[in-house]
């Protein structure tokens, strides 16, 4: 246990500060958790917002929210890639049953 004044109220306020940086670490993860489940544009917006108050708030450092939104960022390219192709093979299967119902 610390012995002087200063010691000790630097002691509380350490405890009072990683109450609410655990808690907002647990937030954050949630929020990760969501969009991995559901990669969208609207979910990234969340997650950079999250991770951009992280790193102001010191909690992780400038090159690990960059490797994050970066990776992020990927997987919502290929949800959106993954929405064009399906699109485009119905489009495909579509003009190839026209094309065999024409020729009967």
């Amino acid at each position: 246990m610390p012995i002087g004044r200063s010691s000790k109220k630097s002691l509380r306020k350490s405890i009072k500060n990683k109450k609410i940086n655990s808690s907002f670490k647990s937030k954050l993860k949630e929020i990760i958790k969501k969009f991995l489940l559901k990669p969208e544009k609207k979910n990234f917006g969340e997650v950079q917002a999250a991770l951009d108050k992280a790193e102001r708030k010191h909690l992780y450092q400038k090159n690990k929210v960059a490797r994050l939104k970066a990776r992020y960022s990927k997987q919502v390219g290929k949800a959106v890639e993954k929405v064009v192709i399906k699109k485009t093979v119905k489009k495909a299967k579509k003009k190839l049953l026209k094309k065999k119902a024409a020729k009967k």
